[in-house]
């Protein structure tokens, strides 16, 4: 393939953003190159500015869970659109997703809406301290909550990508209260509790790790962190950014069976567009303003677009659960193909979600993650890019499918994988 045009835009953005971008894992670092730039997409291919097609894995970071240009999603965006962009005020439509998103995960008794899923993060912690009345957080290393200040150590991601865990910029005393457990690792919790045991408001946990790869809670991991926060006293946050409506219509927490007291969601809920939410149980969100003393605010909150194009996919996902079904049966013929094509590599999978670590060691949490080959999965990223499949330019991302990939798409990919293993 050529990637003149990419390339030539590539350069000439690196005059107006840092690095040429506008979100890290875009520039193509860890695996060299220039990035792609995408003119459109359509269902489950996207076309780059040089004509290119590829079958894309990435689907906007998992929120193109229908495909991209979903029909009733676009409908109802285009109709939004004619009523006016952004109000700054209540809409009906808040109302109608709000009701939609409890029915799917009815842990969520009241909520917020936000502009993303960092700002739904951000918001959810400051709610837990200002219920308990504690300041320290427990994080897991490796997992990604966005870039608020307070969140950024040992994160995953893009951070975890550019070698750089913890960032510039952010003052040692924004992360004072921050306390790192090993995802995966009960006993480094315990400690944490039995060191802290009336200072720790809550503990937020991708339920499914997704961002230094997919790794999977071992049996019990959870149930373990259920019962540790109730007996302590503090919450347990689930951040379903990327699990929310992805591991099922209720989420990670339907999908294990552990229900958190406050869960964080992302743009999936906006259908794709910029959008997040947290909630839990309403006592806690009852002390979110202008009800309770914790401040939180947003202009574009609950932003008609969003929420048409959130409702849309929403009723979509409700109606149709075999969706689900069939993404798993997708997912489940890609880890096969790896398997056989790789058998010197891992692969984890949780429901529809799975990622490939060039790696020998079995992948459990963010020290076993580093264990892979940033520079073979570089190559076989290449190889795919160059054969029309689009995947995480990142070794420590997933892969996310949608309804609209074919099985004419599926096989392709499968024969893709297998040519490349040959070239590693």
């Amino acid at each position: 393939m050529k990637f003149e045009e990419s390339e030539a835009l590539f350069e000439e953005s690196r005059n107006y953003f840092p690095g040429g971008v506008n979100s890290p894992v875009r520039a193509f670092g860890s695996v060299g190159g220039a990035p792609v730039f995408v003119k459109r997409a359509s269902g489950s291919h996207i076309f780059d500015e040089d004509g290119n097609e590829y079958i894309d894995y990435v689907n906007s970071w998992g929120p193109s869970i229908l495909g991209h240009g979903y029909g009733p999603v676009i409908d109802a965006v285009r109709e939004a659109c004619l009523d006016g962009l952004s109000f700054g005020a209540p809409t009906k439509k808040e109302l109608v997703l709000g009701g939609l998103i409890r029915e799917c995960i009815p842990s969520m008794e009241m909520m917020r809406m936000v502009s993303s899923g960092t700002e739904a993060v951000m918001s959810a912690i400051r709610a837990a301290r200002g219920f308990t009345g504690r300041d320290k957080i427990v994080k897991f290393k490796g997992c990604y909550h966005g870039h608020s200040d307070g969140l950024l150590v040992k994160a995953g991601s893009g951070a975890l990508t550019g070698s750089a865990p913890d960032s510039a910029g952010v003052p040692a005393s924004y992360t004072e209260h921050t306390l790192l457990a090993t995802y995966n690792g009960e006993e480094s919790v315990k400690t944490l509790f039995e060191q802290f045991p009336q200072s720790i408001a809550a503990v937020v946990v991708e339920p499914v790790a997704a961002n230094m790869g997919l790794v999977p809670p071992s049996q019990g991991f959870l149930e373990f962190l259920r019962e540790i926060t109730t007996r302590y006293g503090a919450l347990l946050i689930f951040d379903e950014v990327i699990t929310g409506f992805r591991m099922g219509i209720g989420g990670a927490q339907k999908y294990y069976g552990v229900i958190p007291d406050m869960t964080t969601l992302g743009k999936i809920a906006g259908g794709g567009m910029p959008m997040g939410v947290y909630g839990g149980r309403r006592e806690i969100m009852e002390t979110v303003s202008p009800v309770g003393k914790v401040y939180q605010a947003g202009t574009l909150s609950g932003n008609p677009i969003a929420t048409a194009a959130g409702i849309a996919t929403i009723k979509t996902l409700m109606e149709r659960p075999e969706i689900y079904k069939g993404l798993e049966e997708k997912a489940g013929r890609l880890i096969s193909a790896l398997k056989e094509a790789l058998p010197d590599t891992k692969v984890n999978q949780a429901g529809s979600l799975f990622s490939v670590f060039f790696s020998k060691t079995p992948v459990v949490d963010f020290e076993t993650a580093l264990t892979s080959d940033t520079k073979k999965y570089a190559a076989y990223f290449h190889y795919l890019l160059d054969h029309g499949i689009y995947t995480a330019p990142s070794q420590f991302e997933i892969l996310f499918l949608s309804a609209a990939h074919t099985d004419e798409d599926i096989e392709k990919t499968c024969n893709i994988i297998k040519e490349a293993a040959s070239h590693l």
